[in-house]
Order: structure tokens, then C-alpha cells, then sequence
């Protein structure tokens, strides 16, 4: 067994980077939480630039995708606080739906061990209202699922940064004159 390049690593990373956003995608879906939807749009767009650069020897890409990882970083370390309440921020809110509708986490009402019941309205023509749904039993709470996840994307983030390294590969005719790669090896 040989020790994998830094252009190997950083394949498996965007390969696991992209599967993370593509089950977050989807929860967010569930949800209907639009600003973590489009935001997980936009990094599953730049993860795949991230792999066609590494594997094409596309530098310009590989720098578009760390730029990108760094604002990843930036906007899981948001979403941490806000289901933290950190800040003055509250979970209560209606800014990670963009105001549109009273849709919160899935995981909110489908958490590991929750129990879901209906609750009758207090007032008439409110039947639509998520006030009415009792979530009781949870093993563990909505927010910290969303901080595990976006913990997750952080640590994978984290993972792909680190120096270049310019390689003499390529002859100029097919593809660059100098790639370069993460890694140190």
C-alpha cells in the first residue's frame, strides 16, 4: 500500500464533503429551510468545480473551492450560533425560512426518539399553525443535531485546507504548465 497524494486526499474529502451536503440538502428539504437549502445549493456546486479542478488540474478551480470552503466555515459556524442562541440570535425565528412560512428543522418534530402528538387549537381558523404539534421523549434535541451536523461540514472543511504545492506536471499543449495541489507530500 502506498501513502495517498495530496490530489488523492483531496478527492476523498470533496467526495465526502459532497455526500454530508447532499444528506443535509436533504433534511433541509423536509424542513423547508430555505437559506440552509441554498446555501447547501451553492456548496454542492462548488464541491463538484473543487473535484473536476483536482482531477483536471484546474488551479483556478482548487482556489475558487478554498475561497468557498472558508465562507462554508463562516456559515456553519452562523448556523452553530443560531441554534445555540448565541449572540442574541434565537432558533425561534422565521430567518432560516426567509420569513415565507412557520416551517422550522425537520428534526425539530423527527428527532431520534421523539414523539409527535397533535394538539387540539386554542383559537379557530389556526389549524395550519406548528405551535399545535407536542414533541416530547427526544434521546436529543433538534438544535444539537443541527450543531452536529454543521460540525460535521467544519471538520470535513477543515480537512481539504492546507499549502500548496506546485507540481511540473503537464506540458502546456493539453493541459497546465504548473498544477497546483493540497498536500505536502
Amino acid at each position: 500500500m502506498g501513502c495517498c497524494t495530496g490530489r488523492c486526499s483531496l478527492i476523498c474529502l470533496c467526495a465526502l464533503q459532497l455526500l454530508s451536503a447532499l444528506e443535509r440538502q436533504i433534511f433541509d428539504f423536509l424542513g423547508f429551510q430555505w437559506a440552509p437549502i441554498l446555501g447547501n445549493f451553492l456548496h454542492i456546486i462548488v464541491v463538484i468545480l473543487g473535484l473536476f479542478g483536482t482531477i483536471q488540474y484546474r488551479p483556478r478551480y482548487i482556489v475558487v473551492y478554498t475561497v468557498w470552503t472558508a465562507l462554508w466555515v463562516t456559515w456553519n459556524v452562523f448556523i452553530i450560533c443560531f441554534y445555540l442562541e448565541v449572540g442574541g440570535l434565537s432558533k425561534d425565528t422565521d430567518l432560516m425560512t426567509f420569513n415565507i412560512s412557520v416551517h422550522r428543522s425537520w428534526w425539530r418534530e423527527h428527532g431520534p426518539g421523539c414523539v409527535r402528538r397533535v394538539l387540539p387549537p386554542s383559537a379557530h381558523g389556526m389549524m395550519d399553525d406548528y405551535t399545535y404539534v407536542s414533541v416530547t421523549g427526544c434521546i436529543v434535541d433538534f438544535q444539537y443535531l443541527e450543531v452536529i451536523h454543521s460540525a460535521i461540514q467544519i471538520l470535513l472543511s477543515c480537512q481539504d485546507t492546507g499549502p500548496y504545492r506546485e507540481t511540473g506536471r503537464g506540458n502546456g499543449l493539453i493541459g497546465p504548465r504548473k498544477v497546483y495541489v493540497l498536500g505536502t507530500s
